[in-house]
């Protein structure tokens, strides 16, 4: 596969993913109470299957690196690594919280009530925080050294990366899902993730568009003259 191929095949799976997990977050304000069984059914399939096509998108990411230089390809491994993890500790409490609507008989916020709801906390919140950090840092890295996406990128996955490391304390600061900055509150968790589905969603489109300019460099390449 060329590189103009592998950045656009990369592009279009994460905008696709980012776009589920984009819907996926507003489905946890819909209800001030204890959410129907549909609600979470719902929202946690769309997770998942986000989640799915995002790990497309972070082995893409591995082959586009190594395919313009292999000399990376040991942070295009950590880079896969941490986003494959990432999407680990998204899948089990997300099982977590369907299990717990199947299993009781009754209607409960399942992020916060049920048998596995305290197991969830750092999954959702500390764990992924850290996970995401690596990713974005070595992203970060990557785009500096090689240059293969614009410079934006590169900025703002370190910001965000500082972000994310600033919610690993919460889990000093209970679990009151209604506070910002707590193990299981909705800044360390739903909003950390709205703010990673849309930056990937505009790494995507960015990667994606790149693909048009590897090709016209591409073919201006093949058309040059060759003098002896």
């Amino acid at each position: 596969m060329s590189e103009a191929a592998t950045r656009r095949s990369v592009g279009i799976f994460g905008i696709v993913a980012s776009l589920f997990i984009v819907g996926q977050v507003p489905l946890y304000f819909l209800y001030s109470g204890a959410p129907p069984d549909a609600n979470i059914l719902t929202r946690s399939l769309i997770g998942c299957v986000g989640c799915t096509i995002y790990l497309v998108f972070f082995t893409g990411l591995r082959h586009l690196i190594r395919g313009i230089d292999p000399r990376y390809d040991w942070l295009a491994t950590v880079l896969q690594t941490a986003g494959v993890l990432w999407v680990a500790m998204v899948f089990v409490p997300q099982s977590m919280e369907v299990g717990a609507a199947i299993s009781v008989d009754h209607n409960i916020d399942t992020t916060t009530e049920g048998p596995f709801a305290a197991a969830q906390y750092l999954l959702q919140g500390g764990i992924s925080r850290l996970l995401m950090a690596l990713f974005l840092i070595t992203l970060g890295i990557t785009v500096g050294r090689l240059r293969f996406l614009r410079s934006w990128v590169g900025r703002s996955a370190y910001v965000l990366a500082v972000i994310n490391l600033a919610f690993v304390p919460a889990i000093f600061f209970g679990d009151d899902a209604a506070d910002f900055y707590s193990a299981q509150g909705w800044g360390t968790t739903a909003t950390m993730g709205a703010v990673w589905s849309l930056w990937t969603l505009a790494v995507s489109i960015s990667i994606l568009r790149s693909a048009r300019r590897v090709e016209a460099t591409a073919r201006h390449t093949d058309r040059a003259p060759a003098y002896a």
